[in-house]
């Protein structure tokens, strides 16, 4: 479920209009935007069991308009998924696939079904099977990518870590060796083992900067963990699209088989609108579940930061999965090529929280997204469709393209994740196990570089999340911990200084996390806490749950309501609008420009104290 990347300049342009972008969804050329979808619509919709996008097509069809039947999952309550299939089946409509993990079925009904359906008592949500798509799009500069993430050659590099990529598959290449160990097809809604391929080319480019080797002159292109194993899931088409429910498939497979194929991290560079809360979205409980399940999922953030028509920033454009509470969801830096910090800007493009609904803060990180080398394979797609973003190396046989998109940032991402899991098991006791996922997350989010834009100005969580990934803090954390030891006791080997050297200069850790919707900041990573476990959701906190450091006064700190300091208020609930007006744009860079009270589809508040019926508010 990603999308053909254009590039920036005409990616930007697919995103002008929520308005027009939600009558594409309803016609289903919506597709589950990789890392650059806008957050479509996200209305309360008139029944509380349909989602917003099923809310506009009864709409359309009302008017006459859009098409009579349409594709959607259905959760059930527990147990009542064989019974439910009966009743589809008895009435004719037709199955095309059960989802066990998520009490869930794919069924392709009419409008005049939908209500029916609705009110049926053991159904609990329906949600549109949203076509998905990839967020990338081509970059004129490349960067110094493992230089300034802080990674030394003789760092590890992902050596007996399993990556599983769901995208549009991956092409065969000497830089791949032997360690693409598996490839499945969903494309078709079943999985089917096949030789790697990849008509679209993204998942390619993705996977190699994940794990491809270019440590020979002729290849120059590495990727961050040149040692990790790739498990291919094919679920985008040669368009660069596919269906929701074939994107659950693949996760589900992964869950099932993680043992067998030696799966660690699920890479979804991918993603669709929110359309409702993360609680009934059927992606985001399937990415809750493979991290109950201990494997790390990341998502990306979604392209959609920036107005096109105005160029200012844009909040609340986060794509799902990307506002799945347990994912890393991982925004895109523009590194200027260069190793060193200081000229770093988070891209315009990325996309910035909060997430619809839920009101939580996301991006968790950002990471390198912008103008990034990689392999793609010839025939694909992408590379004939964007020859400017060739590259060619002398004497080398393989195919280049670059790409930025907050995609890529999830893929580099992915590929520091993998380096940390090896640092750890390296140094753990046989037999211990990995690092959780929220251990991880944890581990990236506190090691973090604080980001600040040109007017050395720091970014607001909302925009850098934690901050910029640092692998070299990751890993001096990673290597220090010790997962056997005693729950709400101290379980590093020593406590590192909170720093890192990247090229000649020392940048400070961030040392906070962002919890759901808490800064903390302290020492938190240095205790085995119960939060780190993988029965704990990302953000649940309680008298039991876990003890943080010292929370800034100067940060933010809220419940139902956010208080940004003296700027940022939203009430007890972000509500999106049906008619998807729901990116509020202001500008760049500071912090006096996004003050709204209760979203609503009738009203939005301006920071300026205007508000906008129904439509965008534009800051100062």
């Amino acid at each position: 479920m990603a999308v053909l990347a254009p590039p920036l300049l005409s990616m930007a342009a697919m995103i002008v209009s929520p308005r027009l972008f939600m009558r594409a969804l309803t016609a289903l050329t919506l597709a589950i935007l990789l890392s650059a979808f806008p957050a479509a619509s996200a209305g309360p919709g008139k029944g509380p069991k349909i989602d917003s996008a099923l809310q506009v097509w009864k709409q359309e069809r009302s008017e006459g308009r859009g098409p009579e039947r349409q594709r959607v999952i259905v959760r059930v309550r527990p147990g009542e998924r064989r019974a439910i299939v009966g009743v589809l089946k008895a009435s004719g409509h037709r199955v095309k696939a059960e989802h066990p993990l998520i009490d869930a079925v794919t069924v392709e009904i009419p409008v005049t079904a939908l209500e029916r359906l609705a009110n049926n008592s053991k159904v609990r949500s329906i949600s549109i099977d949203a076509l998905t798509r990839s967020f990338q799009g081509t970059a004129p500069t490349s960067t110094t990518l493992r230089g300034t993430l802080g990674i030394a050659i003789r760092d590890p590099k992902g050596y007996g870590v399993g990556v599983a990529v769901v995208d549009s598959g991956i092409a065969n290449s000497e830089l791949f060796g032997n360690r693409i160990r598996s490839f499945y097809d969903f494309t078709s809604g079943v999985p089917q083992a096949t030789s790697p391929v990849d008509p679209y080319g993204h998942g390619t480019h993705v996977a190699a900067l994940i794990a491809a080797n270019g440590a020979s002159p002729k290849s120059p292109y590495s990727g961050i963990a040149p040692e990790a194993n790739l498990i291919g899931l094919r679920v985008l088409d040669q368009a660069g699209q596919g269906y929701t429910s074939h994107v659950i498939s693949a996760v589900e497979f992964a869950i099932a088989n993680r043992l067998q194929l030696g799966i660690d991290i699920i890479n979804l560079s991918l993603g669709h609108p929110i359309y409702e809360p993360a609680a009934t979205d059927p992606l985001v409980q399937a990415v809750e579940a493979a991290v109950r399940a201990g494997v790390i999922v990341v998502a990306s953030a979604g392209n959609y930061g920036v107005n096109p028509e105005t160029g200012q920033v844009g909040y609340a454009g986060i794509v799902s999965p990307g506002n799945a509470p347990s994912a890393i969801t991982v925004g895109a830096v523009d590194t200027k090529g260069t190793i060193t910090r200081a000229d770093d800007v988070v891209a315009p493009y990325s996309s910035r929280g909060p997430t619809w609904y839920d009101g939580l803060v996301k991006p968790d990180v950002v990471a390198p997204g912008h103008a990034l080398t990689a392999l793609s394979n010839s025939s694909s797609t992408l590379y004939q469709q964007y020859p400017n973003a060739r590259v060619s190396t002398s004497g080398d046989p393989n195919r280049y393209l670059r790409l930025s998109g907050t995609s890529m940032a999830a893929a580099v991402t992915s590929g520091v994740i993998a380096i940390m899991l090896e640092t750890n098991r390296n140094s753990a006791s046989a037999g211990a196990p990995d690092l959780p996922p929220n251990a991880v997350k944890a581990i990236l989010q506190f090691t973090a570089i604080t980001m600040r834009d040109p007017l050395n100005v720091p970014y607001d969580e909302l925009t850098q999340g934690a901050g910029a990934i640092n692998s070299n803090g990751a890993m001096e954390v990673a290597r220090r911990v010790d997962v056997t030891a005693p729950l709400y006791e101290y379980w590093m080997t020593w406590q590192p200084p909170p720093s890192s050297t990247i090229g000649t200069v020392d940048y400070a850790w961030a040392q906070h996390l962002v919890w759901g919707n808490h800064l903390v900041w302290g020492n938190s990573v240095y205790y085995h806490e119960k939060g780190w476990e993988e029965s704990s959701i990302w953000g649940t906190l309680d008298a039991n749950h876990i003890v943080w450091g010292n929370v800034s006064p100067y940060h933010l700190v809220w419940g139902n309501h956010l208080v940004w300091g003296n700027h940022i208020v939203w009430g007890n609930s972000l509500v999106g609008m049906v008619d998807g007006s729901n990116i509020i744009w202001g500008t760049a860079g500071t912090r006096d420009h996004i003050v709204w009270g209760n979203l609503s589809e009738s009203d939005i508040v301006g920071n300026n104290g205007t508000v906008a019926n129904g439509g965008t508010v534009t800051g100062h």
